[in-house]
């Protein structure tokens, strides 16, 4: 497999590694602490049954585990993670204040639920109190995190992980690194989403419950302008397929723009998506190559040539998306899927795969990528956003498309659609909830391995979290390459 980066960088502080990346986004997380200080990375993989070399190590690109060589002993990072013991880094701020805050919206939300059930009328005593301890259990964790009490036990609940979780306490009690402020940040971040998931999935009326649903969604619909704008030049580049195909270089600066699209899906800006006519397309060849300088200027580490490279000389391949927001940011992941299956002959397939529960406040889950085709389908979603007739039409025609993709499997997610929260254990999408490193994922998630080892010809690692186990989420030194932080990947 080939490591390929692209990433961004806005103001503010200085660079601590040569292939972090810092951003403007409103998402819940964005970093101030070295080196893990990056927002939104794409990383993309070439597995290596298409590349059996480096594809450029001027680029950042990685051979892993090349044919008849396999891993067999877990990768040890010479250096420790990060964690809240140090005060001046933005694992202390996020203990300190940023998951509070969080569990005080879950707390917030769920009297809100509790509150609409009371006033609905009768039927919904059981969920109520239900939801009363529910909240009880928030409270206490809140309680307990600001007193730097011990990690307790992930309870059996049924669900995926409890003995990955609960076999590392047991070994970071043993190291005196158990408790809030003393355990690894990656972990304890991780730790923390699947409790929550915990409390909700030993309940009878709560498991399907994800917490931060409203909140998902209130974001997503005021993104309603950049939607239709975006869905409006999609639907001129029908009108010029036959032209697009007919120069390779048109699909080339197609190609650069869907990618910075993508990179800053997590940033309502009308700018995302320039308008895509043929005219616009040699606009961007000559004056709106300034406009790429521009963004130049935002991007830390830029690989996207040596990816289109690559997929130029795919045909009928497959892509993964290994997803990181919900919202609009999906949203632009599934027009750059549309955009490579639509108007290249390079690819025919794309899976997502979205996390099984409710994770790190927005991350996709299975319903929030069936709900989302099924909002930018509801004219009246996006309504606030006065659209035209004409982009209403656009988007239709576009959404439309990818239901028929969803439907005909060319747009597909690792389990099935239908998945409820908590659902597809022993599925290859279980692993994206542990807080293991990604250097040993052959290990520890063998059939998913092989599966993107052997079946994609391409699979992207969107976000910060991706980004941050990657690496491990270890403090390597600021001069560390990024193939040295990869470890065994």
């Amino acid at each position: 497999m080939s490591m390929i980066m692209i990433a961004l960088l806005s103001g503010g502080g200085s660079v601590k590694m040569k292939l972090e990346l810092r951003g403007t986004s409103c998402d819940e997380y964005s970093y101030r602490g070295p080196p893990a200080r990056m927002r939104g990375a794409a990383s993309f993989f070439v597995p290596d049954h298409h590349h059996h070399h480096p594809i450029c190590t001027a680029c950042a690109s990685l051979d892993i585990n090349p044919p008849g060589e396999s891993q067999t002993t877990m990768f040890e990072a010479p250096y420790p993670p990060y964690d809240p013991t140090d005060k001046a880094g933005f694992s202390y701020e996020t203990v300190l204040k940023r998951w509070p805050v969080i569990l005080a919206g879950v707390v917030d939300q769920l009297h809100r639920e509790n509150h609409d059930l009371f006033v609905s009328g009768g039927g919904y005593e059981e969920k109520i109190e239900e939801g009363k301890k529910f909240i009880e259990h928030i409270s206490r964790l809140k309680y307990e995190m600001a007193r730097d009490h011990a990690l307790e036990p992930i309870p059996n609940d049924g669900e995926a992980h409890v003995a990955t979780y609960n076999t590392e306490l047991d070994r970071l009690a043993t190291l005196g690194k158990n408790t809030w402020y003393t355990a690894p940040w990656l972990f304890a971040e991780c730790y923390l989403y699947r409790l929550i998931r915990a409390f909700g999935a030993q309940t009878k009326h709560w498991r399907a419950y994800d917490p931060f649903l409203a909140q998902k969604v209130d974001a997503f619909q005021k993104s309603g302008v950049s939607i239709h704008k975006i869905a409006t030049s999609i639907r001129e580049l029908e009108d010029e397929k036959v032209k697009l195909e007919g120069d390779p270089e048109n699909l080339t600066v197609l190609f650069r723009e869907m990618t910075q699209m993508c990179l800053w899906g997590n940033a309502t800006d009308l700018s995302l998506l320039t308008n895509l006519s043929l005219s616009d397309i040699e606009h961007l060849q000559s004056v709106g190559k300034d406009a790429q300088a521009a963004r130049q200027a935002f991007i830390l580490k830029d690989d996207q040539d040596t990816v289109w490279k690559h997929i130029q000389g795919v045909t009928n391949g497959r892509v993964d998306f290994v997803l990181d927001n919900a919202g609009f940011e999906l949203f632009t992941d599934l027009v750059f899927a549309d955009f490579l299956v639509t108007y290249t002959p390079h690819v025919s397939k794309v899976v997502f795969h979205p996390k099984l529960i409710p994770w790190f406040v927005s991350d996709v889950t299975p319903p929030d990528f069936k709900q989302t085709i099924e909002l930018l389908l509801d004219a009246s979603f996006l309504s606030a956003s006065s659209p035209s007739e004409a982009e209403k039409d656009n988007l239709q025609h576009m959404v439309t498309r990818w239901k028929d993709y969803v439907e005909k499997g060319v747009f597909s997610l690792p389990v099935p659609r239908e998945t409820p929260l908590g659902g597809g254990t022993g599925s290859i999408a279980d692993f994206w909830t542990t807080s293991l490193p990604y250097w040993d994922l052959k290990i520890h998630a063998p059939n998913l391995w092989q599966d993107l080892h052997e079946t994609s010809s391409l699979v992207i690692f969107k976000g910060d979290l991706n980004y941050r186990k990657l690496t491990g989420d270890i403090a390597w030194p600021a001069d560390t390459s990024f193939e040295t932080a990869l470890g065994e990947f």
